[in-house]
């Protein structure tokens, strides 16, 4: 089997750490180590084994991490490096050549290019936008499932657009794929990062073959740590501990303690806590700026995440803009053609507020000298 380029990640790796000021990344600003663990932890920390892990995940994490799902229990956990480790096992293990996936888009497209490089059958339905929010178009998924429908592939809160789905959009999803007796992968690595500060619903316990990814990178700031997670019935969740024996064998210890820490239920609280305020006093900062320009960008808010979306209506296509920004101006988006998608670029605003001021500042710079579209 030889897998697709994944375009974005690798576009990312190359630049990210080479520009002035990267607004490609999508999670919330990274926490520091001290800001993490407390002096009652630190010794605890300090003596944790540098061996392997319990390969599942320690019982302890994967109880914390049950905890934050109605009516889970640590049986329904497998911890995976990364939520991207836990979406590769699951697309692996469910696809096969000639079977059929529906995908959302615009989506974080790993999926999508596992999915091909298996040799299924990709169908798309559209996220569309409408004058308050994008919303999924019905009559495209309607079409897109069929009895042949293996997987549903939902990113929510979506990635790029940072929208939510409702409990009512939600349930049809869910009662549609009953129907036709597929599997739901919903990833929902973003849950926790909302701008209104209501922790979002979860697919998770909707329907008996409910999968759900996530993890620590986006909405607690905590991407260094390579924790993520599948919750899956427990049938599924031994067949995929068995495809992970295969990949990155167990969790890293030290992650492994420290995800501990972050999952108490204070400290969580305190880290989505940050996030969402990161989120909506940066939303602003970057809202403001497009009103700067009306007549280059149109978005629509998003709802959770710290990215969004924009429509822009400068002649040229967004890979044009987004290579002009990175040579001329050190600054790093993402263009919407990574999502299939030209005439958008994506930004990620959970940067510091001066050093995405300044990102601005340096992307109007040259906005300005570039005609719109007739």
């Amino acid at each position: 089997m030889r897998f697709l380029p994944f375009e974005m990640e690798r576009y990312q790796s190359l630049w990210e750490n080479i520009v002035d000021y990267n607004l490609s990344e999508s999670g919330i600003h990274p926490l520091q180590l001290n800001e993490l663990i407390s002096n009652g932890s630190f010794t605890k920390i300090m003596e944790t084994p540098l061996g392997y892990n319990q390969t599942n995940g320690s019982h302890e994490l994967r109880e914390l991490i049950a905890a934050t799902y109605i009516s889970a229990s640590a049986e329904n956990i497998l911890v995976t490096t990364g939520s991207s480790e836990a979406n590769f096992l699951i697309t692996l293990r469910l696809l096969e050549p000639g079977d059929e996936i529906v995908i959302m888009l615009p989506n974080y497209m790993q999926i999508w290019g596992i999915a091909r490089s298996i040799g299924a059958r990709v169908v798309p339905f559209n996220l569309k936008p409408t004058e308050k929010r994008w919303q999924v178009d019905w009559s495209e998924f309607d079409s897109a499932i069929t009895p042949k429908t293996k997987l549903i592939a939902i990113c929510h809160p979506n990635n790029p657009t940072g929208a939510l789905l409702s409990e009512q959009e939600i349930e049809k999803i869910c009662a549609t794929a009953q129907k036709s007796g597929a599997w739901i992968l919903s990833d929902e690595v973003y849950r926790g990062a909302e701008a209104e500060g209501v922790l979002s619903a979860s697919f998770w316990g909707r329907y008996e073959k409910v999968i759900v990814s996530g993890g620590l990178s986006k909405a607690y700031g905590l991407p260094g740590l390579r924790i993520g997670w599948i919750v899956a019935p427990p049938a599924l969740i031994e067949e995929l501990w068995a495809y992970k024996d295969y990949t990155t064998i167990c969790p890293n210890p030290i992650s492994d303690r420290l995800a501990q820490l972050a999952l108490q239920p204070e400290k969580r609280a305190y880290l989505l806590s940050r996030g969402r305020n990161i989120v909506k006093k940066n939303f602003a900062v970057l809202n403001a700026w497009m009103q700067k320009h009306p007549a280059v960008f149109e978005c629509i808010p998003p709802q959770a995440g710290a990215i969004t979306l924009i429509k822009h209506h400068l002649a040229m296509s967004s890979n044009e803009l987004a290579l002009k920004l990175r040579t001329e101006k050190s600054v790093l988006i993402i263009p919407g053609e990574q999502f299939l998608m030209d005439g958008y670029i994506r930004i990620g605003f959970g940067c510091p507020q001066d050093y995405l001021r300044s990102a601005l500042q340096r992307m109007s710079q040259l906005i300005e000298k570039i005609p719109l579209f007739d």
